[in-house]
């Protein structure tokens, strides 16, 4: 069991929430930032192996892609200390769908990076059977 409680007992149900939400945001950037180094590597090995123009372009596009949605999760991130200050239903419910909002797009990304990955992984297999 884990020693460390990331919630308590007298915590109100908006504030555990919002750590929560704080959680997920701290993974979803740690993952793109991720995501920034592999790109790197994966241009580098289209650049010194495939020479594949369309598959440079796609690469590219993702990269300014990755670093646009993380920005805009650090602005989101920033945002969250307001959430604290919300006592209506409606502030928390313009909260809960930016969040849900926020997680789709960093879902709907990291399926258009697996593809992109996929592709150069596909070329590399390609590349290296020739």
């Amino acid at each position: 069991m884990n020693a460390s409680k990331p919630f308590f007992s007298d915590e109100i149900d908006s504030r555990i929430m919002i750590k929560k939400d704080k959680a997920e945001i701290d993974n979803w950037t740690n993952d793109l930032e991720y995501i920034n180094e592999e790109l790197e590597y994966l241009l580098d090995i289209e650049d010194r192996m495939l020479n594949n123009s369309e598959l440079y372009q796609q690469l590219h596009s993702m990269r300014r892609d990755n670093t646009l949605r993380l920005g805009s999760l650090y602005r989101y991130e920033g945002s969250m200390k307001n959430a604290l200050e919300c006592d209506t239903v409606h502030c928390d419910t313009y909260y809960l769908n930016n969040h849900e909002k926020n997680r789709s797009s960093y879902l709907e990304h990291l399926k258009k990076y697996r593809n992109i990955k996929s592709k150069v992984l596909s070329n590399i297999l390609l590349h290296a059977t020739r």
